[in-house]
C-alpha cells in the first residue's frame, strides 16, 4: 500500500493538473446557452476522481472511468449541434487519466499535463500554421520523415541480417533518416532566414550530426536549385568545422596523449575549414535574396536511399578489414572506418592506444581516418550534387587533410 504522504502528494498534483487544464478550457467554453459543458471545476473534479479511484483500486478506476466516459458522451450530445469538435471531451478523458497517473508518478503526470495545456492553448496558432504556413508537399514530406523515424526505424532489427554478420539494416536506415532530417533542417533554415544565411547556418549545425550527410544534402539542394549553390557550398564547408570540433572532444575523452599530439593539426584544420566556409558564406550573403519559388521540397527520399547505399558499402568494407586485420592493422582499419565516419575512425584508433609510441600511431590513425572520410565526402558531393557544386567544395575538402598532415609532420620534425 502506498504511504499516506505519497498519496497526498499525488492528490495535490492531480488537483493542480485539473485546475491548470480546466483554467484553459474555462477561457474557451463560451457563455450563455451554447457554452461548453466542462470548465475549471469540472476538470479539477475529473482529475481528482481519477486519483481517488486509483487510490482505492484498479477496479474502482475502471468503474469511475466508465462513468466519466458516459458523462462525456452525454455532454457531447448536448453541444454537438453548435460545436461538433470533441477537443474538450478528449481533454476531459486525458485529465482523468493524468489524475490517476499522478498517484503513481506525479512528476511525469504534471509534465504531460503542461504539454496538454500548451497544446490546448495553442489552438489558434496551430490552426494558422497548418492551414497557412504549410503547403501540401511540406505536410507530405513531414509525414514521410516521421514514418521513417518513428514507424520503420523502431521495427528494424539492430543486428546483422546476413550470414556473414555484415549488414545491419537498422544502422543503414539511420543514415536515410539522418539525411532526410538534415535536408529538412536546411529547408526550414531557408524558409526562416532566407537563402543567404539559412543554408550556411543549417550546414554548421547539421555538421555536428554528420558532415558527410550534410554535404550530400547540400549538394542535392544545389543540384535542384542552382541559385542556392553558394549558400549550399557554404553550409557544406562549415559542416567540416563541426567535424573538427567533435574530433577534438572525442579524442580528448578517449586518449589525452593522442589529443596532445593532434592539438595543433586539429586547430590548423579547423581554422582552414572556418576560412573556407566564411569565404562562401560571404559570397552567399552578397548574392541576391531568393524567394519562395526556389524552396522546392524539404527532401528527396531517393537521394537519401542513394546515400545509404554509398555509405553502406563503406561500412561493409570497414567491417571486413577490421575483422581480418584487427588491432594489428590499426591504420588500415582507421582508413576504412573513416570511409563511413571520421569519428568512428578516431574512436577505433585511439581506443586501442596508450601513451608514447602507441599514442603516436593512434594520432596517425586519426589523420588517416580523416583523409579517407574526405574521399566519402567527395563521392557524396559528386554523386548527390551537380558538377559545379562538387568542384567548388572539392578544394576545401582536399585542403583539410593536407593541412592536418602537414602540421603534424612539421610538429614531429621539430620535436
Amino acid at each position: 500500500m502506498q504511504p499516506a504522504e505519497d498519496t497526498l502528494v499525488g492528490l495535490a498534483v492531480a488537483l493542480g493538473i485539473g485546475l491548470m487544464i480546466g483554467t484553459e478550457r474555462e477561457r474557451n467554453k463560451g457563455r450563455g446557452a451554447n457554452r461548453a459543458i466542462a470548465g475549471v471545476r469540472t476538470f479539477a473534479l475529473t482529475s481528482l476522481a481519477g486519483a481517488i479511484a486509483l487510490s482505492i483500486g484498479e477496479v474502482a478506476l475502471g468503474l469511475v472511468g466508465v462513468v466519466i466516459g458516459l458523462l462525456v458522451v452525454v455532454g457531447y450530445q448536448r453541444t454537438r449541434r453548435h460545436d461538433p469538435g470533441i477537443t474538450t471531451e478528449v481533454a476531459q478523458l486525458i485529465t482523468f487519466l493524468l489524475g490517476a497517473w499522478a498517484i503513481r508518478q506525479p512528476g511525469l503526470a504534471a509534465g504531460v499535463a503542461v504539454i496538454v495545456a500548451i497544446v490546448l492553448a495553442s489552438r489558434t496558432r496551430l490552426h494558422t500554421f497548418i492551414h497557412r504556413a504549410l503547403n501540401d508537399v511540406e505536410v507530405h514530406d513531414g509525414l514521410l520523415l516521421a514514418a521513417a523515424a518513428l514507424v520503420i526505424l523502431p521495427l528494424l532489427p539492430d543486428k546483422a541480417v546476413d550470414p556473414w554478420d555484415l549488414i545491419n539494416v537498422r544502422r543503414l536506415w539511420v543514415l536515410v533518416v539522418l539525411l532526410m532530417a538534415i535536408n529538412a533542417l536546411g529547408y526550414v533554415a531557408l524558409r526562416s532566414l532566407g537563402s543567404r544565411l539559412g543554408l550556411p547556418i543549417a550546414g554548421l549545425v547539421a555538421g555536428f550530426v554528420s558532415s558527410t550527410a550534410t554535404i550530400g544534402a547540400m549538394g542535392a539542394r544545389a543540384k535542384l536549385h542552382p541559385t542556392l549553390r553558394q549558400g549550399a557550398v557554404a553550409g557544406a564547408a562549415l559542416s567540416s568545422v563541426a567535424t573538427v570540433l567533435q574530433l577534438a572532444i572525442v579524442i580528448g575523452l578517449t586518449n589525452l596523449s593522442a589529443l596532445r599530439l593532434l592539438l595543433w593539426p586539429l586547430a590548423a584544420t579547423g581554422l582552414t575549414a572556418v576560412a573556407y566556409g566564411a569565404l562562401f558564406t560571404l559570397r552567399s550573403v552578397r548574392a541576391p535574396q531568393e524567394g519562395d519559388a526556389v524552396l522546392g521540397r524539404p527532401f528527396d527520399p531517393r537521394t537519401a536511399l542513394l546515400f545509404m547505399v554509398i555509405l553502406g558499402c563503406a561500412l561493409i568494407g570497414s567491417t571486413l578489414l577490421t575483422r581480418w586485420f584487427g588491432s594489428g592493422g590499426l591504420l588500415l582499419a582507421a582508413v576504412f572506418a573513416g570511409f563511413a565516419d571520421a569519428h568512428a575512425a578516431a574512436i577505433s584508433a585511439v581506443s586501442v592506444a596508450g601513451a608514447g609510441d602507441t599514442a603516436h600511431l593512434a594520432a596517425m590513425g586519426v589523420l588517416a581516418g580523416v583523409a579517407s572520410n574526405t574521399v566519402s565526402k567527395c563521392v557524396a558531393a559528386f554523386t548527390l550534387g551537380d558538377r559545379q557544386f562538387a568542384l567548388q567544395i572539392l578544394p576545401g575538402l582536399l585542403l583539410l587533410p593536407a593541412v592536418a598532415w602537414t602540421v603534424f609532420a612539421i610538429q614531429q620534425f621539430w620535436t
